[in-house]
C-alpha cells in the first residue's frame, strides 16, 4: 500500500515538475518578443514567431488544428488586439500574450471575426489585465 502512495507522489510530483517547465518556457518566449518587439509592433516577424510557437507548443498546437489557424488568422487578430490593446501592464502585452495561453487562443480562433474591442476585453479578463 505504502508504494502505491509512493507512485502516485512521485508520478505527481513529475507531472507538477513538467507543467512548471512549460509555463517557465512560455514566459521565457512571451517576454523575449515583448522585449524584442516593443517598439516595432507592425513586424511580420513577430507574427511568425507567434505562430511557429503556437505550433511547436504541444497545448498551443492542438488548438491550431482543431479551428484550422493560419499566420493571415494570426495577422488579423493581432491587429485587432493591438487597436484596443496597446499597452503593457507588467510583462504582459495583450496582442502578444494572448496567442500564448490555451484559454485566449482557443477564444480568439472561436471568435476571430468579433468586434476588436470585444476580443481585447475578453483576452484583458483573461489575463487579468
Amino acid at each position: 500500500m505504502n508504494y502505491v502512495f509512493i507512485l502516485l507522489i512521485t508520478a505527481l510530483s513529475l507531472v507538477f515538475l513538467w507543467e512548471m517547465r512549460h509555463s517557465l518556457k512560455r514566459s521565457n518566449v512571451n517576454s523575449r518578443l515583448i522585449k524584442q518587439y516593443r517598439n516595432d509592433l507592425q513586424n511580420k516577424d513577430l507574427l511568425t514567431d507567434i505562430y511557429a510557437y503556437c505550433q511547436q507548443d504541444y497545448k498551443l498546437r492542438r488548438i491550431v488544428k482543431k479551428y484550422g489557424l493560419t499566420l493571415e488568422d494570426v495577422e488579423k487578430i493581432y491587429q485587432k488586439l493591438l487597436l484596443w490593446g496597446n499597452f503593457h501592464k507588467g510583462h504582459r502585452f495583450v496582442p502578444i500574450t494572448a496567442f500564448l495561453y490555451v484559454c485566449t487562443l482557443e477564444y480568439l480562433c472561436q471568435h476571430k471575426n468579433d468586434d476588436a474591442k470585444a476580443l481585447t476585453m475578453k483576452c484583458m479578463n483573461f489575463l487579468h489585465i
